[in-house]
């Protein structure tokens, strides 16, 4: 799990191409690699997987400041990649 922290001012996307950059080093290329970019209001979930193609997929943008939250669904998500890690 790689994460990549931008300032608040800055789009979440801009963290994009340096977290892939991070996640392509991974030296563990036989299993896929996730990410996280956040801005601490803003979180986006990010999974790479190395193969003759080189693919990533990204999650919506998980806002705090939205409507009920998405705070927990954020920690919810973490809290699913650690499982899968340890598995």
């Amino acid at each position: 799990m790689i994460i990549e922290s931008k300032q608040a001012e800055f789009s979440i996307e801009k963290g994009l191409a340096q977290l892939l950059a991070y996640m392509l080093g991974n030296p563990h290329s036989d299993k896929p690699s996730f990410g996280m970019i956040t801005t601490g209001g803003s979180f986006i979930f990010i999974k790479l997987v190395k193969g003759e193609v080189i693919q990533y997929g990204t999650s919506k943008i998980f806002e705090v400041r939205n409507p009920g939250n998405e705070l927990y669904d954020v920690l919810r998500t973490l809290k699913h990649l650690t499982q899968i890690a340890t598995a």
